[in-house]
């Protein structure tokens, strides 16, 4: 388990990573857990470099790929109670925010 993840998540803080092919993310983290055996994160990207062309929206993170993982100086509101809002099923849940 990742304890800043955890603490980011707790506490409400912005986060940002090298994911995958080396493309900075910056993320609300909103889930941290397991899910079929694979450690994921699940946040609202607000910015960063994007294969996509669209940096915003949910996004699902597997941990292993995530690397420069840095819990940033800036604060977000707390859940976006949106529709498109899917935490789906954890197998463990460490962290969610309220």
């Amino acid at each position: 388990m990742n304890h800043d993840l955890v603490r980011a998540i707790a506490e409400k803080w912005l986060v940002d990573f090298v994911y995958g092919g080396g493309r900075l993310r910056i993320v609300e983290p909103h889930d941290y857990g397991i899910r079929h055996g694979v450690e994921g994160l699940f946040g609202f990207r607000i910015g960063g470099e994007s294969h996509s062309g669209a940096p915003h929206g949910w996004k699902q993170f597997t941990v292993e790929k995530i690397s420069e993982l840095h819990v940033l100086d800036r604060h977000f509101a707390g859940t976006r109670a949106d529709s498109t809002q899917r935490h789906g099923t954890w197998d463990i849940l460490f962290a969610r925010v309220t």
